[in-house]
């Protein structure tokens, strides 16, 4: 594959989907003329690329959709429901016809001439007008420039049926206009004749017309008016110096000021304008005319140059990956160096192990955030999901999404899809109701489902909230009786309920069908969120909606850590969950009289003793260390022989043989060489939450 097609192919990917994204917003505001340039401009990109990387399919397939919205660009094609839903279906189409040209099943041909049909049908015009629609878009494309003009109409214009006003205003749509009124010639009022016209206008244009397109403007008042125009910036070139004309320089190009006059006044300490206006050689209006152009030229020259320095390159994610996996292992080799250097008495090699570890860290964060994504462009994908899905159950729903610039770690946003696709189908599919009985309860027919994101210290907070019907407790329950998870008897808290629904095979659904019945989504959420070492919790209130809270970590590859020490083994405690550390005395595990808890500062803290629970040898010390997490807003202890420290750790997969391994997320490689274990706090948490309810029954 050539690494043209290679381009073409990703460039392809995002253009598509920043297609999807514009037509699901235009169906909500079809008059919304930005978001109709946008899906133009995707269809003509993607037409261009296509061709010139060889795909003459794709390209010609383009044409006929740019073709459509290039009316509604016109005003001439509204862009209705059916329009965007057409173009959608043309969207999916073209991702088939992009990934048939590099292996994947080739397009069906019928579908094809169909919706090429479906939007020749929807061309009202001839080919002349076409062909002038394609010249219009092809001269919008084009290199702008800027200029100056100057428009001084005779005074008796007025009397010749002419109102500049309309000249101004189709000038304006050559581009962008910026107009300023000249009012100096404008007699007193006991000398002013209403019927004729004593005002004359500066006006920057900024267009991809030429000179001449600009005069066809004035072409039949040219003879009676004065008519300056000018070129003073040429779109083109992009290593033209950002700085412009000075103030001075700009007056007597336009004839404003006199030679002598502008070398007179620059000997003056006072500033050139103000001096200027003081004066009475130039009037106010001038000066600020002539600083527009002067800022506005510069702002132009500054954009060009900005968009041609800051450019992006392209790095496939494995390259990235591996990039990622080398700072992981130089972060390794870095604590084998500070360790080495710690047990040596030699001040420089300290020294610069310190200085290796502080670019280490450094090298790290730069890295990490390289792989840092927003997630809005996960989000976005699911607009689509929600109309579809939406419609072909009969429902009537919109998605609302908040904190979309919120980062992930590529690795995590990747992971997501799955189990966001599937809470979001359950969303739809069981919370929200049929628009008929929405309207019955007094809720507004359309439903609404809403996606957020937000930081929370090292992890990321993701909230998936529909206004629906809510949980019904008691029919999870009797299907989990029914099934034989749990016993008739059996007393369970709302959470214990609620987490039912995340049992495999568990389904209330009462038909088999495309969206639900089967048992197997909500288990694949719980699976997802785990090997992401992230958490969920559910809540409900009936008739009011469910809420479905996810906790993820930022990034996969490398977090800070805790060090701890039991029985000579020692092991790492993400140090995001960690609030502080306190000491646990013999005598105050006898006064507990059996219960694993602590009074800390009047607070009850349960705790796990990670020597039981591991299964450990060897006696404890006499005073030992609880590590004090805060999980979900539970607080728990985790008590061990010693906190040795901080450690950055890089996350090693503990394998197929160890991934089902309860209370152990992975592992990590310390200084010395040995294999230091991460626990899965959420999971240890769990048991004790269980001994509590035990003892306090």
């Amino acid at each position: 594959m050539s690494s043209l097609a290679e381009t073409f192919k990703d460039e392809a990917m995002e253009l598509l989907q920043e297609l999807e994204e514009s037509l699901l917003a235009l169906e909500e505001t079809p008059e919304d003329q930005g978001l109709i340039d946008r899906v133009f401009r995707a269809l003509h990109t993607l037409k261009g690329s296509g061709g010139l990387a060889g795909f003459e399919d794709v390209s010609s397939f383009c044409h006929e959709a740019e073709t459509v919205f290039e009316l509604v660009r016109s005003g001439d094609l509204k862009a209705d429901r059916e329009l965007v839903s057409l173009t959608l279906a043309a969207q999916d189409h073209l991702k088939g016809m992009v990934l048939t040209e590099f292996g994947a099943d080739p397009v069906d041909d019928e579908r094809t001439a169909e919706l090429v049909a479906a939007f020749q049908i929807l061309l009202p015009f001839a080919e002349q007008q076409v062909e002038k629609i394609s010249e219009q878009a092809l001269r919008q494309e084009s290199i702008q420039s800027t200029y100056r003009i100057r428009f001084r109409p005779q005074p008796n214009l007025f009397r010749l049926g002419v109102q500049p006003q309309f000249l101004l205003s189709e000038l304006a749509h050559l581009g962008e206009a910026i107009i300023v009124a000249q009012l100096d010639a404008v007699p007193p009022l006991d000398e002013l004749d209403p019927e004729e016209c004593w005002v004359y206008w500066d006006i920057l244009l900024t267009t991809a017309e030429d000179k001449d397109a600009i005069r066809d403007v004035f072409i039949f008042v040219e003879d009676d008016c004065g008519l300056d125009i000018q070129q003073i910036d040429e779109g083109g070139v992009l290593d033209q110096p950002e700085d412009y004309k000075r103030l001075g320089e700009i007056l007597v190009e336009r004839g404003d000021l006199p030679q002598d006059e502008l070398d007179h006044f620059l000997n003056q300490k006072k500033l050139f304008g103000e001096a200027l206006v003081e004066q009475g050689h130039v009037n106010r209006s001038k000066v600020q005319s002539a600083l527009t152009e002067q800022e506005r030229v510069q702002a132009l020259r500054r954009q060009r140059q900005v968009c041609d320095a800051v450019d992006s390159i392209r790095v496939k994610s494995d390259r990235l990956d591996k990039l990622v996996n080398l700072v992981g292992e130089m972060v390794t080799v870095q604590a084998r160096l500070s360790q080495f250097a710690s047990n040596r008495v030699d001040a420089d090699l300290l020294s610069v192990a310190e200085e290796v570890e502080r670019l280490t860290w450094d090298l790290r964060d730069q890295v990490l955030t390289i792989r840092m994504l927003p997630i809005s462009g996960i989000f976005t994908k699911f607009k689509r999901l929600v109309r579809d899905l939406g419609a072909e159950l009969g429902k009537d729903v919109m998605l609302v999404t908040e904190g979309g610039e919120t980062e992930l770690d590529k690795t995590v946003i990747d992971s997501l899809n799955d189990p966001l696709v599937h809470l979001i189908r359950n969303c739809i599919g069981h919370g929200i109701e049929l628009p008929q009985v929405r309207q019955a309860l007094g809720k507004p027919a359309k439903g609404r489902i809403t996606l957020s994101a937000k930081h929370a210290g090292a992890n990321v907070a993701l909230t998936i909230t529909d206004d629906g019907a809510g949980l019904d407790k008691a029919q999870i329950k009797a299907k989990a009786v029914e099934k034989g998870l749990v016993g008739a008897q059996a007393e369970l808290s709302d959470r214990e309920i609620y987490n039912l629904i995340f049992e495999p095979g568990f389904s209330t659904a009462q038909e088999v069908s495309n969206v639900s019945g089967r048992g197997v989504g909500m288990d694949v959420v719980r699976q997802a969120v785990d090997s992401l070492r992230g958490s969920i919790e559910v809540s409900s209130e009936a008739g009011q909606g469910t809420v479905f809270a996810v906790k993820l970590p930022l990034t996969l590859a490398i977090i800070d850590g805790l060090l701890i020490d039991i029985a000579s083994e020692q092991y790492i405690l993400p140090l995001s969950a960690v609030e502080e550390c306190v000491e646990l005395t013999q005598e105050e595990t006898i006064q507990a009289h059996g219960r694993n808890l602590l009074n800390i500062r009047d607070e009850i803290v349960p705790y796990v003793r990670l020597r039981n629970e591991f299964n450990l040898p060897g006696e404890r010390p006499e005073i030992e260390q609880v590590v004090i997490a805060n999980l979900e807003g539970f607080r728990v202890g985790f008590v061990v022989d010693n906190v040795v420290g901080e450690h950055q750790t890089v996350i090693k997969n503990l394998g197929r043989m160890y991934q089902d391994a309860d209370g152990v997320s992975g592992a990590t490689i310390l200084g010395d060489g040995r294999v230091a274990l991460i626990l899965d706090l959420p999971s240890l948490a769990t048991r004790v939450e269980t001994k509590e309810n035990s003892a306090c029954r």
